[in-house]
């Protein structure tokens, strides 16, 4: 968690590529572990970690321990108030299709 101890914002998290894309490979695999997940990108294992603890602090991933391993997966439930902020916006892109 950050250090004001309150959830990042979800828009900061999703800003980045790489979040973004890791995103995608955790919505398309049930679990991933960061060994899986580091060859996907041109970046260590510890920046591949550190774009996972933001992507963790937005709570749009959730960890769990399997033995030596942490698994990592999507939760994406906090991705639902990007949704209603771009479907708000969405009737003012329908109304200017139609002029």
């Amino acid at each position: 968690m950050s250090e004001s101890s309150q959830p990042r914002d979800v828009f900061e998290a999703i800003a980045d590529p790489t979040r973004r894309r890791l995103i995608h490979l955790l919505a398309e695999a049930r679990e991933l572990p960061l060994h899986e997940l580091t060859p996907q990108f041109d970046m260590g294992r510890t920046a591949v970690s550190k774009h996972l603890t933001i992507l963790k602090e937005a709570g749009l991933v959730l960890d769990r321990k399997v033995g030596r391993e942490t698994r990592f997966r999507l939760n994406a439930e906090p991705l639902r108030e990007i949704q209603d902020w771009v479907s708000f916006y969405g009737k003012f892109w329908s109304a200017n299709m139609l002029r």
